[in-house]
């Protein structure tokens, strides 16, 4: 059953301590292009999600972000002085001392380290082995809902997919009705034709008949009809029988365009060229829709 490129997953756990929150979003993409975006503490686990989307997800465009919510009586609240901001502070206020009067360092720094931004309080907490757990297990429900997503998806594209080859099989029949008519008329010119140059005193009967041979071979679609036909049928094959089939119904879709390019170029019918432009809209139809195929 095809699968969509096309998914989403989101997954929530949320503990007595902490709560995990993981998005995965995926687009078609030609290869695996993934971005990953974890907390700080927990970024020795990247590689080893990154291996998982790859896997599971295969192909596309990916991104998944993790969350991460200490609860308030978790948080264990450190200080921690900017040296910079510090220094910067006690040197402007021995500068302005200068000019103020005589003020000991000690009562300088004790202000500086009062100013603005030099006292900093930080969340700081190590990481448990069964956060790690809990994230990795939030992360995979997270990829299975954006896997079910793409099944979803590839079912929907499954159904308008056979919808437009069963569209173009069904003008092919209407090729096959009118190439009866289109042959009748061309014999009728070339009878016209031949009757013309039987009267002329140079007609030459061998190279005529060499030149009718060649000429009826270049018109035929018989062979092309054939193809299209069996390529129509082996899109669907493809489509009900492989996992991921979709870089090879792109090839097998330009099988297609080029069997209805030479009906089109060979016909010299104004019916039939009607039916290769509705053949090929639908085809072009049938190629956007390939590309976010898994």
């Amino acid at each position: 059953m095809l699968q969509s490129m096309t998914g989403f997953g989101r997954a929530k756990i949320e503990m007595d301590d902490y709560n995990f929150h993981v998005e995965v979003k995926s687009l078609n993409s030609k290869s695996a292009d993934i971005s990953i975006r974890l907390p700080r503490r927990f970024s020795d686990k990247e590689l080893e999600i990154r291996n998982k989307l790859s896997h599971i997800l295969d192909r596309g465009k990916i991104n998944l972000s993790v969350d991460f919510e200490l609860n308030h009586k978790q948080v264990e609240l450190k200080s921690k002085v900017n040296h910079e901001i510090a220094i910067a502070y006690f040197q402007d206020l021995r500068q302005l001392a200068k000019h103020t009067g005589n003020v000991d360092d000690s009562t300088l720094f004790s202000q500086a380290l009062r100013m603005q931004g030099v006292i900093q309080e930080t969340q700081e907490a190590d990481v448990t082995e069964d956060e790690s757990k809990i994230m990795m297990v939030c992360v995979d429900q997270a990829i299975e809902e954006c896997k079910k997503f793409r099944a979803d998806e590839g079912k929907v594209l499954h159904h308008t997919l056979k919808e437009y080859i069963q569209h173009i099989a069904a003008l092919l029949e209407k090729v096959k009705i009118q190439d009866p008519f289109r042959i009748d008329a061309l014999k009728s010119r070339i009878t016209m034709h031949m009757q013309e140059l039987i009267s002329n005193d140079a007609f030459d009967k061998n190279r005529f008949e060499h030149e009718m041979i060649f000429y009826i071979e270049k018109l035929d679609i018989s062979e092309e009809k054939v193809r299209l036909s069996s390529h129509l049928d082996y899109f669907i094959e493809t489509m009900e029988k492989e996992e991921t089939p979709g870089r090879k119904l792109g090839f097998i879709g330009q099988e297609i365009g080029r069997e209805i390019n030479t009906i089109g170029s060979k016909a010299n019918d104004v019916v039939i060229q009607k039916l290769v432009v509705e053949m090929k809209d639908y085809l072009e139809k049938i190629k956007e829709q390939s590309l976010n195929i898994l």
